[in-house]
């Protein structure tokens, strides 16, 4: 009986351990198969993320990239509006998925120009069209224009004088070439250049960079000197200068008003 009563005792223990170790491996088998579940779910994108993947012309790789790369240092320096298309740029692997993605962005961008553009252009004519004898913008109120004034007035003329390598002359005629939409139009006489020698005179308006069309519509003219300084100043002069003519009455204009 002792025999027979230790081989049942026996057999319940090993009965019993086999039970433990299925359980427990039925727990494990459980347990990975749920972090599998798991897993595979954050690989599905939302939705949402499928339309806004869609919207930038990207695939549903590139999106999961772009998304784990804003988990990262990206996503912690840079703006709220930064875009997928620049991030996975910044983030580029080699040279040629960088240059990829920079010619889609600069695609992106000039497009987007264009629409500005378009739009600014449709709202300027709009508001002609709408508001034909209305100002939208009283320049004469905006900070630090209300009480700057101007030595000139609509039918003032200028008269430069200058002459060929006078680096203080050039300053000057950069000074007066911002201005001469506040002008009629500006005529310029050059010194110690020959009489009659025009090509020179067109030479040097050529290296100062002066518009042809000013010069063809006579904004600008272009003289040779010949004596009308002194004329005008009565012998007092000097190069460079400036000389306001309004109407009959020429005047000379301080450098300091321009």
């Amino acid at each position: 009986m002792n025999r027979q009563w230790k081989r049942v005792v026996l057999l319940g223990v090993l009965l019993a351990s086999n039970t433990v170790m299925a359980a427990e491996l039925s727990h494990t088998q459980i347990k990975d198969t749920g972090q599998d579940s798991s897993h595979k779910a954050t690989n599905v994108l939302s939705v949402t993320d499928l339309a806004h993947a869609r919207l930038w012309g990207l695939s549903e790789t590139e999106w999961r990239r772009y998304k784990q790369l804003m988990q990262g240092i990206r996503g912690s320096i840079s703006p709220s509006t930064i875009s997928p298309i620049e991030v996975l740029g910044i983030h580029a692997r080699d040279d040629a998925e960088r240059q990829r993605y920079a010619e889609v962005w600069a695609r992106a961008m000039y497009e987007d120009a264009g629409r500005i553009l378009a739009f600014q252009r449709a709202y300027d004519a709009a508001a002609k069209r709408l508001y034909p004898n209305v100002s939208l913008i009283d320049v004469s109120r905006l900070p630090g224009k209300r009480d700057v004034k101007t030595p000139f007035q609509s039918g003032d003329r200028l008269l430069f004088f200058t002459r060929p390598d006078c680096p203080a002359c050039d300053l000057l005629l950069k000074k007066l070439l911002k201005r001469i939409d506040e002008v009629s139009g500006i005529d310029i006489y050059l010194t110690d250049v020959d009489k009659g020698d025009d090509a020179a005179v067109r030479d040097w308006a050529t290296t100062h960079k002066i518009n042809p069309d000013w010069v063809r519509s006579r904004r600008i003219t272009l003289n040779h000197e010949g004596g009308a300084l002194d004329k005008l100043t009565q012998g007092q002069g000097e190069v460079p200068s400036v000389l306001r003519r309004r109407g009959e009455h020429v005047s000379r204009l301080p450098v300091a008003d321009l």
